[in-house]
């Protein structure tokens, strides 16, 4: 059972992360043990919740823990080119809204054409599964891109696998190596 109140995390039972690196990607524990050496108090409070990987679709897990949705945010990956140098970004936002792929994140990072990329390549890249691709761990070298409504509050996001979910407190994500916020980086 979950002895962290997590608001909207309905019938989600939850567990210390850092006490339960199994359940992340590799990439993912890494980094957030990494972030443990700098962030201590932070890191302590994220949890990992294990879950049936059928059930890893954001709106499919909402409704069968009795979640609310806008506590959910996903990372999707996002390239465009510039001068023959591909540009990558993890962009952060709210299951609620859309990323705004054709003005904000192309306008951030400064390419003519920004798309979503392909699954193969997204996994291949961050050696992570999909629909668990996370923040937490992104290749250093990509830009990391936080909408301003994911700031603040807690945040499930995914863990790297589709099989567990990690729930971040507040300040977390702001606090990632390279993060970005920006205002207007998803639409409703």
């Amino acid at each position: 059972m979950n002895d962290v109140d997590i608001p909207g995390s309905g019938t989600l039972a939850t567990l210390p992360a850092l006490e339960n690196l199994e359940l992340l990607a590799p990439p993912t524990a890494a980094a957030l043990q990494a972030i443990a050496a700098t962030h201590p108090n932070l890191a302590a409070k994220v949890r990992v919740a294990e879950i049936d990987p059928e059930l890893a679709g954001t709106e499919t897990m909402t409704e069968a823990f009795g979640m609310d949705l806008a506590l959910s945010s996903n990372c999707i990956l996002v390239a465009g080119k510039r001068a023959g140098e591909e540009r990558i970004a993890a962009c952060v936002v709210r299951a609620t809204t859309n990323a705004d792929v054709n003005h904000t994140v192309k306008r951030t990072l400064d390419v003519r054409k920004a798309s979503f990329w392909p699954q193969e390549r997204a996994v291949e890249a961050s050696g992570m599964e999909y629909g668990g691709i996370t923040p937490v761990g992104v290749p250093a070298p990509w830009r990391l891109l936080i909408d301003s409504r994911c700031a603040e509050g807690w945040s499930c996001i995914g863990s790297g696998l589709r099989r567990s979910k990690l729930f971040v407190p507040d300040g977390f994500l702001t606090a990632l190596p390279g993060a970005e916020v920006i205002e207007g980086l998803a639409v409703e």
